[in-house]
């Protein structure tokens, strides 16, 4: 009601995905902008971080924030909804990914293929990588916590393993060269021309349209579907299963929530979302490697949702945001400030970085890192790192409940009852 946005009258109006009308506008709002972000309209250009994000250099960083929002989702609902810790989430993508070759990528004396169109190899990835998780859930009835937290890291390895067999190479290519990846064309079959094409520049409605371009508004599109997908599981009967399990698993089973099947549902879910985010993130960089589903991308998604905030949409795609955005932004500071010189601003930059010959400096700007200072790149993943520490000990609901606290707090501003 007006001016009563927690006054509800029916269960239905309480169970809305966006119950009051701020939520319903900003939403709005953001959609619109999201849409309109990489052109330069006049609207556009008045905000200058939405302008900043728009251009061509940017825009391949926010695609890969679509794609691993799609993937954070999935781990979202497994290890923040159903509580099931899982640190194999790289290797359902993986699994996801190299169905997607296999059924995309065109056939050679190396490798096999299909060729199929992407409305074939799309959500056969997410199946392939469902049913592998099917698969592994009979563990997590047996096993929780840390102990299916190392079970699940194993296939980690197993994965990256099959890339070296020679099945593994006959699909993903040689581990260190890979295979190209699927476009994201939109085919009815196998013809030259697609229906819709994604992988080269064109002409949409009143826009001219680069390939960048047309990619993000494909990942766009696939984002917001998975988004609200994930949102309206935790109104649903599932949904709330998963959260009892989470809960007091023992007590929910005793209600008569039957937990191997909804842990079963869990990981199905889950890994889903994981396929079709390897195939998305293979179709974007153009290439397949099997070693680029490592430890270290499952690190990345348990960092997202500590970051973020687990067990809400909101935090796992605010947590994506700032994970994939942070070491860009990084990057972008780095080499903004090699080019200061003289004055206050050429001091701090020389405070700052150390180039081969300086003296002095903690971000070193060589090829090769000689142990200290370290790198961009290793400076990133000590932030993984630190900021996951910090979150874990001051904010364990993340950025999330971060925005929640202020929330509240301005909802009873001036009282401080």
């Amino acid at each position: 009601m007006f001016r009563r946005p927690e006054l509800y009258t029916s269960y239905e109006q309480e169970t809305q995905m966006l119950p009051t009308w701020t939520q319903k506008v900003f939403m709005g709002l953001l959609l619109v902008t999201l849409f309109l972000m990489p052109f330069d309209l006049p609207i556009i250009s008045q905000v200058p971080i939405i302008r900043f994000l728009g251009d061509n250099e940017w825009l391949r960083p926010m695609s890969l924030v679509l794609v691993f929002a799609v993937a954070a989702l999935g781990l979202n609902i497994l290890s923040g909804v159903a509580g099931q810790v899982s640190l194999g989430h790289a290797f359902f993508m993986g699994v996801g990914a190299t169905t997607a070759v296999y059924l995309g990528g065109p056939a050679s004396s190396q490798a096999w293929g299909h060729s199929l169109p992407i409305w074939i190899w799309l959500p056969a990835s997410g199946v392939a990588a469902a049913l592998v998780g099917v698969i592994v859930s009979p563990i997590s009835v047996r096993l929780r916590g840390l102990y299916l937290a190392i079970v699940t890291l194993g296939l980690v390895f197993l994965g990256i393993h099959f890339g070296n067999t020679s099945w593994g190479r006959k699909m993903a290519g040689p581990p260190s060269l890979g295979r190209s990846a699927p476009e994201l064309d939109i085919r009815i079959w196998k013809e030259a021309k697609p229906l819709v094409n994604v992988s080269d520049d064109g002409h949409w409605l009143w826009f001219d349209v680069s390939d960048s371009q047309k990619r993000y508004f494909v990942l766009l599109l696939v984002a917001i579907v998975f988004t609200v997908l994930a949102k309206n599981l935790a109104r649903t009967r599932t949904g709330r299963a998963l959260q009892a399990i989470r809960d007091r698993d023992i007590a929910a089973e005793v209600m008569g929530v039957p937990e191997f099947r909804y842990k079963l549902i869990a990981f199905a879910i889950s890994s889903f979302y994981a396929g079709i985010a390897g195939a998305l993130f293979i179709s974007l960089s153009g290439q397949m490697l099997a070693t680029d589903f490592d430890l270290f991308l499952s690190v990345e998604f348990i960092a997202i949702l500590l970051i973020g905030g687990a067990g809400t949409v909101a935090g796992s795609l605010i947590g994506t945001f700032f994970v994939v955005m942070i070491p860009e932004f990084v990057k972008a500071v780095t080499e903004g400030l090699q080019g200061w010189e003289g004055g206050l601003g050429g001091a701090f930059a020389d405070l700052v970085l150390k180039d081969p010959g300086a003296d002095f400096g903690i971000i070193y700007t060589g090829t090769q890192t000689p142990g200290w200072p370290l790198n961009v790149f290793d400076w990133n993943i000590v932030l993984y790192g630190v900021l996951i520490i910090v979150f874990l000990i001051f904010e364990p609901l993340g950025l999330f409940g971060i925005w929640v606290r202020i929330r509240n707090y301005w909802k009873g501003w001036p009282f401080s009852y």
